[in-house]
């Protein structure tokens, strides 16, 4: 039964609420039970209870018909009427995994296919839940699935269909190739690098889809330059390239790019749009020691779990450790919680701050758990203006709104802390974060460089990493996220990786069965450049730095450290004002502007 846009919609309707999805069965069951007067269940008479009468249409009712009197479900719910109408219990068996079957499938179009999904119990117990899943497909273009699990596919392509089931959320893939003509030596013609090209190739194969060409050497020499650090190749760069004859040039090229300044402008740049640097909320020389962290961590290629973790558990003056600012950008424990989630590990929590998350597992129980971690960051003027100290404090609280108290702070899926410990509780918290064992850390940050590179995430948005948002090649970036954990976090290795691949070498120009691809990596995606690297490309062609007020002449845009700097030019093109941690504050769609 899905009450979801009926009584699962925030007000209810006629005076009849349930939570969405039936995540919190305890107040669900005193709505049922309690309220109405008792009159939604009938001991005395189940058959008699209104929670049958209506969804079977018994009497009126304004949903319609949602289950027939001789259903399992009517059965199900007359069963529990009948034996007392029992409230749930901590000993009642929980979901702890889901299974499907299949988890993938080749069909082609107008061909159907019945999921079967089995649910797994802390009691041992595994049974067929596939009635009561939630089905939805992400590319309804693709494949089509009806209430019940059956998939009918409409076209070629990949779709991703999420079967959602008491707060568990897994998908299965399936597959339509395109009806192309593709032989082996369509594969073979290119030089692939590493492993990324072996998964890119596997995806291309089951679509049959034929990769393009390979760029050529200017091309790809402007690409590099631009994407790993915004900048253009002299002329006399672009002439000793093309003359070098070396069979290695490209990866030695690429090598070089990963050591310059500009490389360390362009990461220190993107990394203070994640922190959202600005002198908006920061006083000049707090944004300044913030950014100068930022920028010095990139140039000494810190790993992105010690990046994390300088942030995380450092305490101190904010002019001697600029990370430390972050804290001071996000005083409130509510808004520290919701960004350090959004940044570091693409979960975006704010919905379920007010009721359970609609779109992801994750309830308003665990949401205030998991900010109770934040209740006791201290923040005290330091010795000069724009200087705070940040310290842990040994006590303080957030209440769970629903029973006006607080709840053990506990990380997401993790170990619940004691109430009545004085540890810092930042630092249980980072540990949790950094962990390889955490499925989202390591993936969020691969993701967000990989769609620097290829011109879309593999998850898109990059910063919306949920379960119920699969990936366009979930092989892929599970590798590359093991790789990227192998290799101590270094992004400076995962960019070299994802430059050094033929699928990041491609062309961008379509061959007769790529030219609607713009998912699996079959050619270069084209993208627009980001506001700061157009201007600077201009100053750099034309030879007439931007003078930005309060700057020395010469500054390029991807050297300010302050998004508060006044550009018209940059403001129409879509800088982002670093006010919120999303991604889609970076504008890059056309505009009259």
């Amino acid at each position: 039964m899905q009450f979801g846009a009926c009584h699962g919609a925030l007000a209810g309707k006629n005076g009849f609420k349930l939570t969405l999805r039936g995540y919190d069965p305890d107040v669900d069951y005193d709505t049922l039970t309690r309220q109405s007067i008792g009159r939604r269940v009938s001991l005395a008479n189940p058959e008699g209870s209104l929670m049958l009468l209506k969804p079977s249409f018994g009497v009126p009712h304004g949903g319609g018909q949602r289950f027939k009197k001789d259903s399992l479900e009517y059965r199900v719910i007359e069963q529990w009427i009948a034996a007392g109408a029992p409230p749930p219990s901590t000993n009642d068996a929980q979901v702890v995994g889901l299974e499907s079957f299949p988890k993938a499938a080749t069909l082609k179009p107008g061909q159907e296919q019945q999921i079967v999904v089995r649910a797994k119990y802390s009691d041992g117990r595994v049974e067929d839940v596939t009635r009561w899943v939630k089905f939805s497909s992400n590319n309804e273009g693709v494949a089509l699935v009806d209430d019940y699990g059956k998939v009918k596919m409409t076209g070629n392509g990949e779709a991703a269909v999420t079967l959602w089931y008491s707060s568990r959320i897994i998908y299965s893939r399936f597959v339509s190739p395109y009806p192309n003509q593709v032989s082996e030596a369509d594969y073979q013609r290119l030089p692939w690098h590493n492993y990324i090209d072996d998964h890119v190739l596997a995806n291309l194969k089951s679509l049959n889809l034929t990769p393009s060409a390979q760029a050529d050497d200017a091309t790809l020499l402007r690409r590099a330059f631009l994407d790993a650090t915004g900048t253009l190749p002299s002329a006399a760069e672009v002439e000793q390239f093309l003359a070098d004859k070396s069979p290695d040039k490209r990866a030695k090229m690429i090598g070089q790019l990963l050591n310059r300044d500009e490389y360390v402008d362009y990461w220190a740049y993107k990394w203070s749009d994640l922190l959202l640097v600005s002198s908006r909320r920061l006083r000049s020389n707090a944004m300044w020691a913030f950014y100068n962290w930022i920028r010095d961590s990139v140039k000494e290629d810190k790993p992105w779990n010690r990046f994390a973790l300088d942030i995380f558990t450092g305490s101190g003056s904010t002019r001697e450790n600029g990370a430390l600012n972050y804290f001071f950008l996000h005083k409130d424990p509510i808004d520290l919680s919701e960004n350090a989630t959004q940044a570091f590990m693409g979960q975006r929590l704010t919905c379920a701050r007010c009721h359970n998350h609609p779109l992801e597992k994750w309830t308003q129980k665990q949401y205030y758990q998991f900010a109770n971690l934040f209740s006791r960051v201290g923040i005290k003027n330091g010795s000069e203006p724009g200087d705070v100290v940040v310290f842990a404090k040994t006590s303080g609280n957030i209440n769970y709104p629903k029973l006006l108290r607080p709840l053990p702070p506990t990380p997401l899926d993790g170990k619940p802390l004691s109430l009545d410990s004085t540890e810092d509780r930042r630092l249980p918290f980072a540990t949790w974060l950094t962990s390889p064992k955490n499925p989202y850390f390591a993936r969020s940050i691969v993701n967000r460089v990989w769609a620097n590179f290829m011109g879309r995430g593999l998850i898109d948005p990059v910063d919306d990493v949920r379960e119920a948002n699969a990936a366009s090649n979930e092989e892929l970036l599970s590798a590359l996220t093991e790789d990227f954990v192998a290799h101590n976090y270094d992004i400076k290795y995962l960019i070299r990786t994802i430059m050094n691949s033929a699928a990041y070498q491609l062309s961008s120009d379509a061959n007769a069965t790529n030219q609607y691809d713009n998912i699996f990596y079959s050619k270069y995606i084209v993208k627009r450049l980001p506001a700061e690297v157009i201007l600077d490309a201009m100053s750099q062609v034309t030879g007439a730095p931007t003078a930005f007020q309060g700057y020395p002449s010469g500054t390029r845009a991807l050297q300010l450290p302050d998004v508060q700097v006044k550009s018209e030019f940059l403001s129409v093109f879509g800088r982002p004002k670093r006010v919120i941690c999303d991604a889609s504050e970076r504008s890059s769609d056309p505009s009259i502007g």
